[in-house]
C-alpha cells in the first residue's frame, strides 16, 4: 500500500479493490441484462465479500461510494481493506495509519495483530511499531536489525549511546595523555640539547664526537617525534569518531527564546460561532471556546468531525456563518503542506523572511538548533522531505527574536519520520507559549504535554465543560 495515491474523478470504492467491472457484470445479471456466456463468469459471492473486506476496517459504507466524497482516513482504510481482500502472501506497507483517528489506528494494529503472512511495515507511529517483531533503522551507516518492538529497540539505543559515550570519554582521555607525554618529552629533549650546547661551547668533548651525538639526537628526536605523531593523529581520529556517533544517537535539546505569554492571557476566543462551506448545511453550530495563556490544547474527534474546518476558522481562511472569532495577531498556522514557508526560496532566505530583524550570525544559529547547520540551511525549501519542512518551518517561526504566542498544527507527524518527530517534540516542549494541535498520535500530545482536549464529536473538553 502507497503512502499517497491520485484520487481520479468518479472514482469508487470498488475501483480500489479493481473489482468495478465484476460488481457492473453482477449488477446487469441481478436485472436479466448479462449474456449466458457472462453468467457462467460471475463472482456471486463478490459484494458480499467486499462489505465484509470493509467492514473488518471499521467501512460501512456502499462498494458504489465515489471515494471524493471520503475523508483522507476512510480512504486509507478502504486501501487497506482492499489490500487484505486481495489475499497476498506479503504485505509491503507504507505510513499506514497516516490521516486515520484513534479508530482507524486500532483498526490496523487489529488488523496486523490477526495476519498470518509477512509485513514490512514503514511507520513513525510508535503505538503501532509497539506491535513489531523486529525495527529494522536506516541511516547513513547503513541498516541495523533490533529485535523486538519499539520499547526494546529504545533500550538498545540507550545501551548503544551509553557504550559511545564510554568510548568518547576513553578516546578524549588518551588524546589528553599523548598530549602531556609529547609535552614532557619536548621540554625533555629541550633541557638535552641546552646541556649539549653548553658543553660544545666550553669544549669539553671533542668536535667530532659532538657531532655525532648531535646527529644522533636529531634522528632519534625525529623518529621519536614521527611516532607521536601517528599516536596523536590516531587518537584524534578516534575522538571524531566517538563524537560522529554520539551526535547520530544523542536526542535532541532545543533552548528557543521566550513568547512573554502571561498566564490568564486570553489568546483565541470563538463565542456562538456557526460555521460551514454551505449555509444549510454548517458544520459547526453556536459553538463557543476561549484558550488562555500557555495552555496546551488538542482538537480530537474521528475522522470527518471538522477539525480541519474549525482551524480555518481560526486562522482566518474561512469566515463565521454567525458568531464573533477573536484570535491574537502573532498566530502561526502550520498546516500539513507548511504553506507559511517559500517553497522558491532556501531555509536561510525564508528564516530572514519571516525574521527581518535578524542578522545572519542569528539566523544560522537558529536554524542550527534545528539540525540545519552550515550549508544545510541553504537547501531550497520546494526540495525538502516531509520531515525536513516541518523541522524547517518550526525553526523558522520558533528559531526568532520573538516566537509567536499562539502556534495552531494541523497532523504534524504526518509523513515525518521518528527523528524528526522527536525534534518537533523537542522544540514543541521549549515553546513557552500555547499550543493548538489537531493529532491522532497519542504518543506525540503527551510528549508535548498536552493539559486539555476538546472532543468535536461529544462537543465537551477534558474539564467536562460544553464547547459546542
Amino acid at each position: 500500500m502507497r503512502q499517497d495515491v491520485q484520487v481520479l474523478a468518479g472514482a469508487t470504492v470498488a475501483d480500489l479493490f479493481g473489482a468495478r467491472l465484476a460488481l457492473d457484470l453482477l449488477r446487469r445479471a441481478e436485472r436479466g441484462d448479462a449474456s449466458a456466456d457472462e453468467i457462467a463468469a460471475i463472482d456471486w459471492t463478490l459484494e458480499t465479500r467486499l462489505e465484509a473486506a470493509l467492514a473488518r476496517l471499521g467501512f460501512d459504507s456502499s462498494p458504489d461510494t465515489e471515494l471524493s466524497c471520503l475523508s483522507g482516513g476512510q480512504i486509507t482504510r478502504v486501501r487497506l481493506a482492499a489490500l487484505i481482500f486481495a489475499e497476498p502472501d506479503f504485505l509491503l506497507l507504507d505510513e499506514p495509519t497516516n490521516n486515520l483517528d484513534k479508530d482507524g489506528r486500532k483498526a490496523v494494529t487489529d488488523l496486523l495483530a490477526a495476519w498470518r503472512g509477512g509485513a514490512i511495515v514503514v511507520s513513525h507511529d510508535r503505538s503501532l511499531l509497539e506491535t513489531m517483531d523486529a525495527i529494522v533503522e536506516l541511516t547513513s551507516l547503513g541498516a541495523t536489525r533490533y529485535g523486538g518492538n519499539w520499547r526494546r529497540y529504545r533500550e538498545q539505543k540507550a545501551v548503544e549511546l551509553a557504550a559511545v559515550r564510554h568510548d568518547l570519554a576513553h578516546a578524549e582521555k588518551r588524546l589528553s595523555e599523548i598530549d602531556g607525554k609529547a609535552q614532557e618529552a619536548a621540554e625533555r629533549k629541550a633541557r638535552k640539547d641546552g646541556s649539549g650546547r653548553k658543553k660544545r661551547a666550553k669544549g669539553d668533548m671533542p668536535r667530532i664526537l659532538a657531532g655525532a651525538r648531535k646527529d644522533r639526537s636529531e634522528d632519534s628526536g625525529g623518529k621519536n617525534a614521527q611516532i607521536a605523531e601517528r599516536r596523536r593523529a590516531d587518537a584524534i581520529d578516534a575522538v571524531d569518531g566517538a563524537r560522529r556517533r554520539i551526535e547520530i544517537l544523542q536526542p535532541l535539546s532545543v533552548k528557543l527564546p521566550a513568547t512573554g505569554l502571561p498566564e490568564g492571557r486570553e489568546v483565541l476566543w470563538l463565542d456562538g460561532v456557526s460555521v460551514g462551506y454551505r449555509p444549510e448545511r454548517p458544520v459547526f453550530r453556536d459553538l463557543s471556546l476561549t484558550i488562555v495563556g500557555p495552555e496546551r490544547v488538542a482538537l480530537v474527534g474521528p475522522n470527518g468531525s471538522g477539525k480541519t474546518t474549525l482551524l480555518k476558522l481560526i486562522a482566518g481562511e474561512l469566515r463565521p456563518l454567525s458568531g464573533t472569532v477573536r484570535v491574537r495577531p502573532d498566530f502561526a498556522l502550520f498546516d500539513q503542506k507548511v504553506r507559511l514557508l517559500d517553497p522558491a526560496i532556501s531555509i536561510l532566505h525564508n528564516f530572514g523572511r519571516l525574521n527581518p530583524k535578524a542578522g545572519a550570525n542569528e539566523c544560522h544559529a537558529a536554524l542550527a538548533r534545528f539540525m540545519f547547520r552550515a550549508d544545510a540551511a541553504l537547501q531550497i525549501v520546494g526540495s525538502l522531505s516531509g520531515g525536513q519542512l516541518f523541522r524547517a518551518g518550526l525553526a523558522c517561526v520558533l528559531g526568532g527574536l520573538t516566537p509567536p504566542s499562539l502556534l495552531i498544527l494541523d497532523e504534524p507527524t504526518n509523513h515525518l519520520d521518528v527523528e524528526s518527530i522527536e525534534t518537533v517534540e523537542a522544540g514543541l516542549r521549549a515553546y513557552d507559549g500555547a499550543l493548538l494541535v489537531v493529532s491522532h498520535d497519542e504518543t506525540f500530545l503527551r510528549a508535548i504535554g498536552v493539559t486539555r482536549r476538546l472532543d468535536l464529536a461529544g462537543g465537551r473538553d477534558s474539564k467536562g465543560s460544553s464547547f459546542e
